[in-house]
């Protein structure tokens, strides 16, 4: 899938008025149930790259549009790199854009959030959860390592033995079961999740710029040395296991 001149964005960007400096992110792929496959990889990197060099941007929040914030990794696309097929996988773009982002970042988790849509979330600094919202990594049943330094992230938020049971056992968590895990923040109806995630967002967009920075690059350098650590180890397992390396 391939974004064409006259073909609507796969992200779209808003700046949402009587939110000075909030930018809303949404995923737009609602029909494959926003599944990353390259071109919405690289889409979503671009736009918070855009959002990050904006220094009329403050906050950014994410969310997606329809009935899912993201179904995980086009399985698709999945096939045609575990058949050899040659992809120029986007998924890096986007773990560099989220790793590079020194703003404020909020996730509004719409809907189901499976894969890279539930690994993307420690990646994020607050997260808000419909109450209808559900999360699941399938990454043992598919034969597949973690991704996205789930493998140490997960841990880390969440406490080993849970991360343990949630990366072997592909559990189904509901939204209070992400907060109880330290996943999310809290729940929220889903009507009124973009709303109060706006409302947050705007909250800290009262502060300046560069304080807002400083916070961010302060709390990402305790841990970004074992976050690349980690999606190192995690790309070569991946490789290994599909007989790519």
């Amino acid at each position: 899938m391939s974004e064409t001149k006259d073909s609507p964005p796969l992200v779209r960007s808003d700046d949402v008025e009587g939110h000075d400096g909030v930018r809303l992110l949404t995923l737009d792929r609602p029909g494959a149930l926003n599944a990353f496959d390259s071109p919405l990889y690289r889409a979503t990197g671009a736009a918070l790259d855009a959002a990050r060099t904006d220094d009329t941007v403050k906050v950014v929040v994410l969310t997606g549009a329809g009935r899912a914030f993201s179904a995980g990794q086009d399985l698709d696309e999945m096939a045609r790199l575990a058949a050899g097929e040659p992809i120029d996988s986007g998924f890096p773009v986007l773990l560099d854009a989220l790793q590079a982002f020194d703003k404020p970042l909020v996730a509004a988790v719409n809907g189901a959030a499976v894969g890279i849509g539930f690994t993307m979330l420690p990646h994020c600094d607050l997260v808000l959860a419909a109450d209808t919202a559900r999360f699941r990594t399938p990454f043992a049943e598919m034969g597949v390592p973690p991704e996205a330094a789930s493998s140490y992230l997960f841990p880390a938020r969440m406490g080993w033995q849970r991360a343990a049971e949630v990366l072997f056992t592909s559990p189904w968590l509901t939204a209070p079961e992400a907060v109880e895990c330290g996943i999310a923040l809290r729940t929220v109806p889903a009507d009124d999740l973009v709303t109060a995630a706006l409302t947050l967002a705007s909250s800290i967009a009262t502060a300046p710029l560069t304080a807002l920075r400083a916070i961010k690059a302060t709390m990402l350098a305790g841990r970004a040395d074992a976050v690349a650590a980690a999606r190192a180890r995690e790309e070569a397992a991946f490789a290994q296991v599909l007989g790519l390396a």
